[in-house]
């Protein structure tokens, strides 16, 4: 073969390499390997490889919202990234369905020879989580015990270091922080929302009360429920209540973020609002998503170990079931839905402001 080609196929991807590095413990010293031993190692390292491409975009992604002002132009990169990150999640999940073709007793044959490894001891995964925003703190007792047992030295110092690092979370809360529709020169948006949130728990009230088919017992159920929403909407409204809210943990964006995450979920078909709506429903895709991921990675670990413990030592399916149900990131952006009011019932924006929203062109030619 001439050796004049230029750049070669299985250089350029260093095939030897990734090729050569599925190493199965079960057949080392000689012994008969595991057949399918062979599809988890790939399966994970694939896991491995998209996992190192989540992070190339997730860099990217908090570069930009790590500058002072985060110009508009950008949002349409940021955009196409994190939708990239939404297939990929995809195909994370999709590559379950593989491993599930290996049964239990085909599981077993190599299991023993894993201990003490772990999923847990991916560090790209562990870096993916603390890039969006799972930091120790948030995180269960076992979890937060893993990172000081199960791990090297130089991992637990490189996420140490992470932690210092400010998280996409945190980013977007600035960013919103920042936005200046809320209140437009006299126009006070919240006080306007607020007696449209009046508007609509009194018209609800009088429905259930005026609503032949529901009996007494009934129409206190609905009424108790009502009262229910009051409390939230006056907890939205109310900064202290909502700050001493956030201390107990039921909130992690700040008053602020909040509301202008809120005013861009209702207010979203206005043009200069749509591509931030867009990137904050995108945060939602990518935290249900790894929430739908970690659900099926919980049915097939209690699939083929049942209630045996984790090969690194953890309740196996169960202590995946707590961080399933723990390590969520953007719980806020999906509570906003509790304080969107129907379409009819929303304050019309004062001119000027959705000038301000909009895209607006005179329709005259320029001079030459």
């Amino acid at each position: 073969m001439p050796d004049d080609l230029g750049i070669y196929y299985g250089e350029y991807l260093q095939l030897d390499k990734i090729l050569d590095a599925q190493l199965l413990e079960s057949g080392r010293e000689g012994n008969k390997p595991a057949h399918d031993e062979m599809l988890f190692i790939i399966t994970h390292q694939a896991y491995e490889l998209w996992f190192k491409q989540i992070i190339h975009e997730l860099e990217s992604v908090v570069d930009v919202f790590d500058d002072p002002v985060v110009e508009d132009k950008k949002m349409g990169q940021v955009i196409r990234r994190l939708i990239r990150i939404t297939v990929i999640q995809r195909v994370l999940i999709e590559q379950i369905n593989i491993i599930e073709t290996m049964t239990p007793l085909d599981f077993l044959e190599f299991r023993d020879l894993l201990v003490p490894a772990s999923g847990f001891q991916s560090i790209q995964f562990k870096t993916i989580e603390i890039m969006l925003g799972i930091k120790r703190e948030n995180r269960i007792s076992a979890d937060k015990e893993f990172f000081h047992s199960r791990l090297t030295g130089p991992d637990k110092k490189s996420l140490d270091e992470l932690e210092t690092k400010p998280t996409l979370l945190e980013l977007t809360d600035r960013w919103l922080q920042r936005m200046p529709f809320l209140e437009f020169g006299d126009y006070d948006f919240w006080k306007v929302y607020a007696r449209a949130v009046e508007k609509m728990l009194a018209s609800d009230q009088k429905l259930i009360e005026g609503n032949a088919t529901l009996s007494d017992r009934e129409k206190q159920f609905q009424i108790h429920g009502l009262e229910a929403t009051k409390v939230q909407f006056q907890s939205l409204l109310d900064e202290d209540t909502f700050n001493s809210l956030r201390e107990k943990g039921e909130f992690r964006l700040s008053h602020q973020a909040f509301l202008a995450a809120l005013f861009i979920h209702l207010y979203r078909d206005e043009p200069m609002l749509y591509s931030p709506y867009r990137y904050l429903a995108l945060l939602v895709d990518i935290d249900e998503l790894f929430t739908n991921w970690r659900q099926r990675h919980v049915i097939m670990v209690q699939r083929m170990l049942g209630t045996k413990i984790g090969t690194g030592g953890s309740s196996g399916h169960e202590y995946l079931t707590n961080t399933t149900r723990q390590n969520r990131v953007f719980l806020d952006l999906f509570n906003l839905s509790t304080f969107l009011i129907p379409r009819s019932d929303l304050p019309v924006l004062p001119p000027e402001l959705r000038k301000a929203l909009g895209f607006f062109f005179s329709g005259q030619k320029a001079s030459s």
